[in-house]
């Protein structure tokens, strides 16, 4: 029985390249669960396969920071020349419907969430060492090196940023990295914060009849 009705915000976040795309998808793979994935706008153009409105929104420049004008993004940042952002009315209707939202999203976005919405769930994913995460970028083949050592820098610059996240998740290997994860929603959804005000309804339902 579920009993905090209002979903739950589940944050992925970590540096880029090491493998948050791939924990999440392995995530909604697994059995047991309700999650729906909260797609993310970008100015970037797709890469191979990447399809709108699966894979991400794509904009233009233009229609974003309309949109960053208009205060309608939970969170934005900008790298390597081009915007990334989540839409603020997709995630709170999915959220008043009770669905728990998953949001991929870099550092620097992740931290703007933790300041709008507190009782969301931030996990950080890490690599299992900086090497592993340089070899990552570099297997990916789609950016330059001078790309990949800018992705880099910013990593070194956000591993010390771990430490204001709810939980840390070493993605040493895709599945458990996946377990842990659905390990640690299940965990949430019991926590009293979330679910007193629902079971003291219950108890006086139960009391009347």
């Amino acid at each position: 029985m579920k009993l905090n009705e209002r979903g739950l915000l589940v944050v992925l976040s970590g540096p880029s390249g090491v493998g948050k795309g791939t924990v999440r998808k392995a995530l909604f793979e697994l059995e047991g669960h309700d999650l729906v994935y909260s797609i993310s706008m970008t100015t970037r153009p797709p890469r191979d396969g990447e399809v709108d409105g699966i894979d991400y929104y794509f904009v233009d420049k233009a229609t974003f920071e309309a949109k960053i004008e208009n205060d309608e993004l939970l969170e934005w940042a900008q790298f390597v020349g081009h915007y990334y952002g989540t839409p603020l009315d997709k995630v709170e209707a999915q959220l008043k419907q009770g669905k728990e939202v998953v949001l991929e999203i870099e550092v620097q976005g992740a931290l703007q969430v933790r300041e709008k919405m507190s009782d969301a769930v931030f996990v950080f994913i890490s690599p299992p060492n900086k090497e592993a995460l340089y070899r990552r970028l570099l297997r990916r083949g789609t950016e330059s090196t001078e790309t990949i050592k800018k992705r880099m820098d910013k990593a070194e610059r956000e591993f010390p940023l771990a430490h204001k996240y709810d939980y840390i998740v070493v993605n040493d290997e895709v599945t458990n990295a996946a377990d842990r994860i659905l390990a640690i929603i299940r965990a949430e959804h019991a926590k009293t914060e979330r679910s007193i005000h629902k079971y003291n309804e219950m108890l006086e339902v139960n009391k009347d009849g």
